[in-house]
């Protein structure tokens, strides 16, 4: 299983947002194009990809993840670039939350994307 972790747009530019608001006055008809043949979206899909387009034509920077997915100890390690023993060490600790099922840990890929963010801010960047 390859583990995709959340993309994260940049804001859109000035115009490009402009047009974008002008595009969803109008309209919020979603059909998505794929190498030419269009897709309708279910209405939960619609409303999910909406809500990105109003976010970008707001000049948000916009996060796309899967909800609540509950990864093995393994498959957390392998998302977060650590091994499989520090992770465990980590949900030993408390510093990463974890459930059980049964005996088997099942961490959360939110908690482990949160974990990475807070480690990226508790780096300090090196200078190039």
């Amino acid at each position: 299983m390859t583990l995709v972790a959340p993309k994260v747009s940049s804001p859109l530019t000035s115009a490009a947002q402009a047009k974008l608001a002008r595009t969803l006055a109008d309209s919020n008809d979603v059909t998505v194009f794929v190498d030419g043949t269009a897709h309708r979206l279910d209405d939960g899909a619609r409303e999910a990809v909406l809500d990105l387009l109003q976010r970008l034509s707001r000049g948000d920077a916009v996060s796309v993840a899967s909800v609540a997915e509950l990864l093995t100890t393994s498959q957390a390690a392998e998302l977060a670039g650590i091994s499989h023993t520090f992770l465990r060490n980590l949900t030993d600790r408390g510093a990463i939350a974890v459930q059980y099922r049964g005996s088997h840990r099942r961490i959360r890929s939110q908690d482990i994307m949160a974990w990475l963010a807070t480690q990226k801010l508790a780096t300090p960047a090196t200078e190039a």
